[in-house]
């Protein structure tokens, strides 16, 4: 019987579902701090479902688009988990983009904490800004040079 998609994973379930080995999810909650699992007593995981959701767009990220991981780090820092999952999705640019004006207008108390605890103290607001410019350029020119290999 297959579980529900809202519950929880152990590890060897979200390996599974994502092919991936048990310890590389291992290693990449030390270099992703957003991948946080609970964990039980004797230290076992369990990923809620945003985790394994999260997991599979920096698996996508990483080698579906091969970014490295310093990469993925900036993605997520700059850009936050929720565009990570998007990618993670198979979502385009154009159902990205929106989200990501959005969470940026919106500015709620959540969103703000999560900016705060992902966000680098080395750079300052405008600093941030100027890169999440730059990166959507990217992106936006990664999509024209989509479309132009389409044709």
């Amino acid at each position: 019987m297959d579980k529900s998609p809202d519950a929880f994973r152990t590890i060897s379930e979200a390996a599974e579902e994502l092919d991936l080995p048990q310890h590389v999810l291992r290693f990449w909650e030390t270099r992703f701090n957003t991948i946080r699992p609970l964990k039980r007593g004797g230290g076992r995981r369990y990923y809620r479902p945003e985790d394994v959701m999260l997991l599979r767009g920096i698996r996508h990220l990483l080698y579906d688009q091969g970014f490295t991981i310093k990469g993925v780090q900036r993605i997520l820092k700059d850009q936050g988990p929720r565009y990570v999952i998007a990618v993670g999705e198979g979502k385009g640019l154009d159902e990205i983009l929106p989200l990501i004006e959005q969470a940026e207008a919106a500015g709620d108390e959540a969103e703000l904490e999560e900016a705060e605890m992902l966000a680098s103290p080395a750079l300052d607001q405008e600093s941030r800004e100027k890169l999440s410019e730059v990166l959507r350029d990217l992106l936006e020119c990664k999509r024209i040079l989509e479309r132009a290999r389409e044709h």
